[in-house]
């Protein structure tokens, strides 16, 4: 029962008494914060607290990667390997973090990438991130494998992107297509390194499926967290029912816990080159590939029409042992001629975002630091993940002596 001793283990009281705008522009929450952030003091404060907050079966599949986790791991380990290069005595009293990516500006360059299962680990979880980058001014993409329909985010934050798990045929691609811009989406993220489901092992020692299965185990573990179970699963159960995935096609899918029910992945191994030209044809709005590793696949992409690309290995999710994402992004800048290069994977510090634009990203992304964060605090929680990560980067540009994320290059890194 000590998962349950530490939900109930009030944390000290933190008040926000700190500059209510920071340089960066980006806002701290104002008040007391929630329970579940107080005391959280970086991005790596979260993942420790939320393990101690979700039942085992859920953090497993936010946390874990794919096989031996080595992919995961290597996301940060690339991080780890460069250093900092450091100027003095540089006047960075008027540094900035301010962006533009796609015509929009935005407060600085990180954003909130699409996540799956976001609305399990909190309640309408999907709808607490979009505001919180929305008060932000950050990027939000919301995941096709979401479980709140994709009109309901954009009516409460009309910036956001959404990311589609293309079908595999073209009578459901259209129909997926036509309804995100009816919904009035601006931006479409493909992914295009989901041709079949990996084998995360993690998942099926923990109990998780997809749709969840009943179990012994599924109800000890919710019993076992109690925070969780009344606060998230009953909450939603109460105002929503049960949830369905909302969002992998043009029509509602699968119930999220059934005993018999599948979730269809399509004929995903048949896409080509052919379709993603196909889909540009068809969609009048900003275009990204997600998901791509090689210089080669950047170089088709641009080929193909894409505005932008999203260097990215999946979190380490989905193939073993791939190249880190930082690891592949100089070769894929080399190729990506004039789309906007963008890149996910094992951020979690002001230092990480630093580092990748230095390395020539225009645009990082981050996933578990704020689902995390939205499952201790919900919107607030995750308004404070972003605030934390903005103050970092400010402090960071300063004691580089960089006056601004645009003026970020290889000359500020050692050991690439």
């Amino acid at each position: 029962m000590a998962a349950s001793m530490d939900e109930t283990r009030a944390p000290p009281v933190v008040r926000a008494n700190f500059p209510s705008r920071y340089p960066s522009g980006i806002p701290r929450p104002e008040g007391v914060l929630p329970r579940g952030v107080r005391g959280v003091l970086s991005l790596e404060d979260l993942e420790p607290a939320a393990r101690r907050r979700l039942p085992r079966f859920l953090f497993g599949f936010i946390s874990g990667g794919v096989e031996t986790n080595e992919a995961r791991e290597g996301n940060r380990a690339a991080f780890a390997r460069r250093r900092l290069l450091p100027r003095v005595l540089v006047d960075t009293s008027a540094r900035s973090q301010a962006t533009t990516l796609f015509g929009h500006g935005y407060a600085s360059s990180f954003g909130v990438a699409p996540m799956g299962g976001v609305a399990l680990a909190a309640f309408e979880g999907d709808l607490q991130l979009a505001r919180a980058a929305a008060a932000a001014n950050i990027p939000y993409v919301l995941s096709g494998a979401s479980l709140v329909p994709l009109e309901a985010v954009i009516a409460a934050n009309p910036n956001a992107w959404f990311q589609a798990y293309i079908p595999g045929d073209r009578v459901h691609i259209g129909a997926l297509v036509e309804r995100v811009g009816r919904a009035g989406y601006g931006t479409l993220v493909v992914t295009a390194d989901v041709p079949v489901p990996a084998n995360r092992e993690n998942n099926v020692r923990n109990g998780w499926s997809l749709p969840l299965r009943p179990s012994p185990t599924l109800a000890y573990e919710s019993l076992i967290h109690p925070g969780w179970l009344f606060g998230t699963w009953l909450a939603t159960l109460k105002k929503n029912g049960m949830p369905h995935f909302e969002n992998m096609a043009a029509s509602r899918g699968a119930p999220v816990l059934s005993a018999n029910a599948e979730r269809s992945f399509g004929s995903r191994d048949a896409l080509s080159w052919v379709d993603m030209a196909w889909i540009r044809k068809r969609w009048a709005g900003k275009l990204v590939l997600k998901g791509l590793l090689a210089p080669e696949d950047a170089r088709r992409a641009q080929e193909t029409g894409f505005d932008g690309i999203i260097v990215s290995n999946h979190g380490g999710r989905q193939l073993d042992f791939s190249v880190a994402s930082l690891d592949a992004l100089a070769g894929v800048k080399e190729e990506a001629g004039e789309m906007t290069v963008m890149l996910d994977g094992g951020v979690r510090r002001g230092t990480d975002v630093i580092k990748a634009l230095a390395l020539g990203a225009d645009f990082v992304f981050l996933g578990r630091p704020f689902i995390y964060a939205a499952a201790l605090g919900g919107e607030m929680g995750a308004r404070h993940a972003i605030a934390l990560l903005s103050e970092e980067i400010d402090r960071d540009l300063a004691l580089i002596g960089c006056g601004g994320l645009g003026d970020l290059d290889a000359r500020f890194l050692t050991g690439i």
